[in-house]
């Protein structure tokens, strides 16, 4: 059964789909259009189960919607808001403090831990 969530509701499962750097990879991916779990996988450098566990997560969350299409399922994004949202965040610029050591000793995120000259230094090597 189908409810309208609450708009707290929203802001959490977003954030929360968000949080996880794979979930967003896959949603950045889905912003161009449709996608299969199999090509996503490919595209992403990830094994089709850990695709398919986040996909489900994303599901769960409200955010993306499956259709079965024979022996395959497609995903999109549930709602064409959610993805002007996304773009809209996507496209934000956010002011870093870059010599802020990460609060999460677990971070992944681009130079979001590092100043942005060692970053540099790095990826010219």
């Amino acid at each position: 059964m189908l409810t309208i969530a609450s708009r707290l509701d929203v802001l959490n499962r977003l954030g929360r789909a968000m949080a996880d750097p794979t979930r967003s990879r896959i949603l950045m991916e889905l912003l161009a259009g449709p996608g299969y779990p199999a090509r996503l996988s490919e595209s992403l450098g990830l094994t089709r189960t850990n695709v398919s566990n986040h996909l489900s997560c994303l599901r769960g969350c409200g955010i993306v919607v499956a259709t079965p299409e024979g022996r395959q399922t497609r995903y999109e994004i549930a709602d064409p808001r959610v993805t002007r949202a996304i773009t809209i965040l996507v496209d934000t610029v956010l002011a870093v403090d870059d010599g802020e050591p990460c609060a999460d000793e677990n971070c992944d995120i681009p130079l979001c831990c590092a100043p942005a000259a060692e970053t540099i230094m790095e990826s010219a090597r």
